[in-house]
């Protein structure tokens, strides 16, 4: 039993006892599956907070001979499946904490020896093991496992956590990443990896790095945040899951729901951020919990970059929105950043950002990350687009005080900022410029558009949210009319009827263009309940 070689099953043991663990031991019939295979290497990349830790040291904990873990999986999942025993604490396991490791050489001032650091350390280990098998001054990881394997047919199971550390968090030193990747390329591509590796799994926030349009390591089967695949179910907690635990907890799911759900893949169409959900859970009171293991810098980073259509599509999501994207330019670095694609793939990656395969599209996945989508862009050096959400807060305001006079003005500078004039011709453009007008209703309103209702259909519905103490705002939109008129409409069509039972206020919001002065008006009334 050693740190790297061989390791103990503590970490997951303390993991697994928790009464709130969630079981994920399904992920161990997959790897299972992978062994005795071609290219049994998998890449599993998801953002912080998503569990990618834990499943390392659950499948450390079940294949290391360092160890017996029979009785901590006793009562999970795996057990019951009759492939459990086949690999259960047989194989020799290399674990590499990269993250932990870089720390460990950076204290020792060995910067630029990381990479080497690492792998002395491991086959120091491996010369206790196989001091007859190992040249005492052996410097290659993968040469040492070739020679282990000649003499013993010996093959190994590497686990690697946080594997694309050095290239998120030494970003600029190149020469280091390329010895990285040498590194990389020796364990796990060519004829001798084939002989002594019987699976590895490796996992971090990236995939794997690309060079022009090819992969670093393209031997591996790679599962990530934008096809997960069949681990679209390990990504993060299920809604059974989530279901499960706010029972048990006496938690209100749909809030949960709301709070932290939102990614969703072909395989899943529901996926929680784990993290966020046990903080809730903890606490007993639903929020923000993203900020507490990272700070908003890095997202404000990528809202303050220079290209103008991530600005347009930040303030697109937060209207609620999708934004159409190709992942495939994305080098999975985080240095060759070359357009507005890449950046919003990259958010994707870290977390920020939900992608829709089906549609091939971004949004923001729920009321948390939105949370600090908000707080960055009010704090970004784009002063345009801190005064977006300036504006928006300020138009909620205007139309909940009912002054038709500043919605109309607020309005007009949403339009300035968001339509070409070329494309401002219709009612259709006039609805997506009051969506994306409205950012801050998101906060308290859900959103509906061309609701029945009456004798045909309301434009637009803001509906308040569970525990919202707002106004529903139902709003009529008109083209070269005037917004009385629009007012009119709803009460003579009976546009209400749509939320007929709802019992609380509503506000009536008719809102006209006017093409030939090139401007807008308001007009905002009480609905009033007819007492018969």
């Amino acid at each position: 039993m050693g740190k790297y070689v061989n390791p103990d099953n503590k970490a997951f043991a303390i993991i697994a006892s928790d009464e709130s663990y969630v079981d994920k031991t399904g992920l161990i019939e997959f790897t299972n599956n992978r062994i005795g295979r071609i290219r049994p290497l998998i890449c599993f990349s998801r953002p912080r907070r998503f569990g990618k830790s834990i499943a390392a040291h659950m499948l450390t904990a079940y294949y290391s001979k360092g160890c017996d873990s029979r009785e901590i999986f006793s009562n999970l999942k795996i057990a019951g499946l009759p492939m459990f025993e086949n690999e259960l604490n047989r194989n020799t396991v290399i674990f590499l904490d990269v993250q932990w490791l870089k720390n460990v050489a950076l204290e020792q001032g060995r910067t630029d020896q990381i990479v080497s650091f690492m792998q002395a350390k491991v086959i120091e280990e491996l010369l206790e093991i196989y001091p007859d098998e190992i040249e005492k001054d052996e410097k290659s990881l993968a040469n040492a496992l070739f020679s282990i394997y000649n003499a013993t047919k010996e093959q190994f199971i590497v686990i690697i956590d946080e594997w694309d550390c050095l290239f998120r968090e030494t970003k600029e030193n190149q020469s280091l990443q390329e010895e990285y990747v040498t590194f990389l390329r020796a364990m796990f591509k060519g004829a001798a990896s084939d002989t002594f590796i019987k699976l590895a799994y490796i996992t971090g926030i990236l995939p794997i790095k690309k060079y022009g349009t090819q992969s670093a390591l393209n031997n591996f089967r790679e599962y990530t945040m934008v096809s997960p695949g069949k681990l679209a179910e390990y990504v993060g907690f299920t809604e059974d899951e989530v279901k499960s635990l706010c029972e048990r907890y006496d938690m209100d799911f749909e809030e949960c729901k709301r709070w932290y759900d939102g990614y969703s893949f072909n395989h899943m169409e529901s996926v929680y951020s784990p993290n966020s959900v046990m903080n809730a859970i903890d606490n007993g009171e639903f929020g923000s919990y993203w900020t507490k293991t990272e700070t908003y810098e890095s997202l404000r980073f990528y809202i303050d970059t220079n290209f103008d259509e991530v600005r347009t599509a930040i303030v697109t999501m937060l209207a609620g929105e999708m934004v159409e994207i190709d992942p495939e330019t994305f080098q999975n670095d985080m240095v060759n950043i070359h357009n507005r694609d890449d950046v919003l793939t990259l958010l994707v990656h870290l977390g920020y950002l939900a992608y829709n395969g089906n549609e091939k599209s971004v949004y923001i996945p729920n009321e948390e990350v939105r949370a600090e989508f908000i707080r960055a862009t009010k704090n970004s050096s784009r002063e345009e687009l801190s005064r977006v959400i300036r504006n928006s807060d300020d138009l909620l305001k205007a139309t909940l005080r009912m002054d038709g006079e500043e919605v109309a003005q607020r309005i007009e500078m949403a339009h300035q900022y968001y339509a070409n004039a070329k494309f401002y011709n219709n009612e259709q453009a006039l609805r997506m410029v009051i969506m994306l007008a409205y950012v801050s209703r998101v906060d308290d309103y859900c959103d509906f558009q061309e609701l029945p209702g009456g004798k045909g259909y309301a434009d637009i519905l803001f509906f308040p949210k569970k525990k919202s103490c707002k106004p529903a705002l139902l709003i009529e939109l008109k083209w070269n009319h005037f917004s009385g008129g629009a007012i009119e409409q709803i009460k003579e069509n009976g546009y209400c009827d749509a939320i007929s039972g709802y019992g609380g206020d509503i506000l009536l919001v008719g809102i006209n263009y006017d093409e030939k002065e090139k401007k807008h008006s308001c007009k905002i009334e009480r609905f009033e309940y007819n007492s018969d």
